[in-house]
């Protein structure tokens, strides 16, 4: 970093104290992560925006637990305090003061040494995976509760002694007399059946947008059906009316948040969300005149993010199932037949070169399932 953008950023620069957090810990903001050390309070010279903040606790052995964050939207010369709870083994849900908060306003010189400055190399390829989220659909999509896990936190239904001898008793573990019995090995329903209804805790989960399942409105004609099962256009156009009707471009940023969940959170849930809404968009042939704003920058996002994955991950996820060439393909012959705007269809096949050259995907070519079946008539 040159010395007059890092007087700039020190001056205009948002600070996040973390505090309290325990040597080993490990913590991250955006694509780069650290081991806390000592003297650790936390990151200095925040660039305004949105940006994503993740920790795990790490234990004697040095393993750490599974990782959690949140987005913030930092305002310019911003400080944001967060505490930790050693016995959450979790950032506590304590209010800093207006009084501390001042205090650490006035004292900003002091702090200084225990800071440490945000890496701004790799700024512009947060800005580039995250430029579509907003303050407020980062809150929309985010758990109620704030915090985004990798692990899912479940709960138990209660019980008492009684319901769970009652329960026993049902599945035949216990006789009435209160004794076992042993009638022979255990089936793996009736197994299934003793274990306690778990469910998610409340205000835990993501929030991202329900894909409809029905395909095509109401009193669609079976021909109707059909194109709307072969074309996603329909249902796009579902998803994009539950966003603000001003800016289309929401689903590309919960694209964006669930990219970034997944590969930086770890969440595998935003895996899945982020396939269903990429095969949407790219399976949707008629909004491509429609929307040709929103395909131009749907492109750019998909440029971007495929430049980050590492490597091994399409081998051992998004290859799976051929998922990402497959859909691609569609959505390659959807620009190259259709009716997209010249600019669209350039873009695309630009980009679609750019992966065959990079990743030797063959875009081309019928996958043996789609291939035509021969039938042959005996007489």
């Amino acid at each position: 970093m040159d010395q007059d953008t890092a007087k700039v950023l020190f001056r205009e620069g948002a600070i996040l104290l973390f505090l309290d957090v325990p040597e080993g810990t490990e913590f991250g903001i955006d694509y780069n992560s650290w081991r806390v050390g000592p003297q650790f309070r936390g990151v200095k010279m925040v660039p305004p925006g949105i940006h994503f903040i993740y920790y795990s606790a790490c234990n004697k052995d040095g393993e750490t637990s599974p990782r959690t964050g949140f987005f913030y939207n930092f305002k310019q010369r911003e400080i944001v305090v967060r505490k930790w709870d050693s016995a959450l083994e979790d950032i506590g849900e304590s209010v800093v003061s207006p009084e501390d908060l001042q205090r650490y306003h006035d004292n900003t010189q002091e702090m200084d040494k225990f800071l440490g400055p945000y890496p701004y190399d790799n700024y512009k390829t947060w800005v580039s995976l995250s430029s579509y989220i907003t303050d407020g659909l980062a809150s929309r999509l985010s758990p109620e509760k704030g915090k985004i896990a990798s692990v899912s936190e479940f709960i138990s239904d209660k019980s008492t002694s009684q319901s769970r001898k009652e329960n026993n008793e049902a599945t035949g573990i216990l006789n009435k007399s209160g004794t076992f019995t042993s009638e022979g090995p255990v089936s793996f329903q009736e197994a299934e059946d003793r274990l306690p209804d778990m469910k998610t805790t409340p205000g835990t989960s993501l929030r991202f947008s329900i894909i409809p399942k029905n395909k095509f409105p109401p009193g669609s004609s079976p021909s109707e059906i059909t194109k709307h099962n072969i074309d996603s256009s329909y249902t796009l156009e579902c998803i994009l009316g539950t966003f603000c009707p001003e800016n289309s471009n929401d689903i590309l940023g919960e694209i964006q948040f669930s990219f970034i969940c997944f590969l930086i959170g770890q969440v595998y849930d935003a895996f899945d969300q982020w396939k269903k809404l990429v095969h949407l968009l790219c399976s949707s042939e008629d909004a491509l005149v429609k929307h040709t704003e929103l395909y131009l920058n749907f492109i750019t996002v998909l440029h971007f993010q495929v430049k980050e994955i590492p490597e091994d991950f399409f081998v051992d996820i998004v290859s799976q199932d051929n998922f990402l060439t497959s859909t691609l393909r569609e959505f390659f012959t959807n620009i190259e037949s259709g009716q997209a705007d010249e600019i669209l269809r350039k873009k695309g096949l630009k980009f679609r070169d750019h992966l065959t050259v990079k990743f030797k995907w063959d875009f081309t070519s019928v996958p043996d399932d789609d291939e035509p079946v021969v039938v042959s008539l005996v007489d």
